[in-house]
């Protein structure tokens, strides 16, 4: 990723009005390297009329699938505060404005998801589902560690939820679809193919988001929490980042977009329908793979964490996780994720030349990167205080920082 901060910068999707203004127009701020070009875009497009598709069995043309899922997409609007916290006045000064973006329904009782970015600090959110009318809707929860939030709009009669596919069985070069609003250009459809995966994105909140679908689908400002669509009509994922370009093309897209998994959209939204939140295992360290992928090189080790409390060091080689190889630090990123907080793990290390087992109970993932790095993380009943007490430079450890 170092490589891309110096030419590029990752955009979240979200449409952004300049906040204060008034509605109307999708004024949508790319951020670049010199802190980037806005566009406006004023427009009204005929919606298409409805076809239905009965048969769901081989694949489906880009038209078709189309018609089976643009009923079921939704364009969101979200009303934002944003507090100044620069103000030397209390109460601090407060900016509003308007966020757009896209979603779908997953479900016949009303629940719509999108990206957490395109919801955050929203004091009211609206949803446009299909032909329907602009309805409000509650913010059941919303994950800044996946960027994913599910919604729920009370009249639920006649939605047609799309399905979830397995996005582990997704493969490069599949074609996929993604239906979204950019620019404000509502239920635009674009096409491309799985460009790669297994790729690895920053949330909204520091943290990384691992196992990415990566797509040459063009995808843009206002597609944040559209679906990204297989030949079957099904979601492979939620789009939710763009690399843009530098220079003449910084406004626009450059063919390499990031969709969340499907199967980590259904974890998360499961979680947020039962509880309204998602907790996460915590490990705390920064980390990266070795030359011969044999390992998972540890870097800086965040005060507090468990990976300190458990003895961690800068230096170390993370060979396994409970048993079960770590040779990339993908492999080690989801084995975390696939745990539970307060687990008690064992982690098999080289260190020196040899090996050795520490063992590592997993907290609570705070609720940013960096307040991972100012403060030690919550950890479960009966954690002890950090061995360390060191101090780190933050930048160490926000870029890298694991779950």
């Amino acid at each position: 990723m170092a490589a891309m901060r110096t030419s590029r910068a990752i955009v979240l999707l979200a449409a952004a009005a300049a906040l204060g203004a008034g509605g109307g127009a999708a004024v949508v701020a790319i951020a670049g390297d010199d802190g980037g070009a806005t566009a406006t875009v004023t427009t009204t497009v005929a919606q298409p009329t409805s076809v239905q598709v009965a048969n769901r069995t081989g694949t489906l043309s880009a038209g078709e699938v189309y018609a089976h899922a643009k009923d079921s997409v939704a364009f969101i609007t979200a009303q934002v505060v944003e507090r100044d916290a620069s103000s030397p006045f209390w109460p601090p000064a407060e900016r509003r404005g308007e966020a757009t973006g896209t979603g779908f329904v997953v479900s016949d009782d009303g629940h719509v998801v999108t990206n957490a970015h395109v919801v955050d600090g929203a004091t009211d959110v609206t949803v446009k589902i299909g032909d329907g009318e602009p309805v409000r809707a509650e913010v059941v929860g919303r994950d800044a560690s996946t960027d994913v939030a599910l919604l729920k709009v009370a009249d639920a009669d006649g939605l047609r939820p799309l399905r979830l596919a397995d996005s582990d069985a997704v493969r490069v070069g599949d074609p996929v679809f993604a239906i979204g609003n950019p620019f404000g250009l509502d239920r635009t459809l674009t096409t491309g193919v799985v460009s790669a995966l297994q790729r690895q994105i920053t949330a909204p909140n520091g943290f990384k988001i691992d196992g990415v679908i990566q797509t040459d689908a063009p995808i843009n400002p206002g597609n944040s929490g559209g679906p990204l669509l297989d030949a079957h009509g099904e979601v492979i994922g939620v789009n939710s980042q763009i690399i843009n370009g530098s220079g003449a093309s910084a406004a626009g897209n450059v063919g390499i977009g990031f969709a969340v998994p499907s199967n980590t959209v259904r974890n998360v939204i499961e979680q947020l329908e039962r509880h309204g939140r998602v907790e996460h295992a915590y490990l705390g360290i920064s980390m990266g793979d070795t030359p011969d992928a044999d390992g998972v090189l540890v870097g800086a080790v965040a005060p507090g964490s468990p990976a300190d409390e458990g003895g961690l060091r800068e230096g170390d080689v993370i060979v396994a996780f409970d048993g079960r190889r770590t040779d990339t630090t993908a492999a080690l990123a989801a084995a975390v994720n696939a745990s539970r907080v307060g687990d008690r793990v064992e982690l098999t290390v080289r260190r020196g030349g040899a090996e050795r087992t520490l063992a590592v109970r997993l907290g609570r993932q705070p609720a940013s990167a960096r307040a991972a790095v100012e403060r030690p993380p919550a950890r479960p009943e009966g954690g002890a205080p950090g061995r360390s007490g060191r101090s780190i430079d933050p930048r160490d450890l926000l870029e890298e920082l694991i779950p």
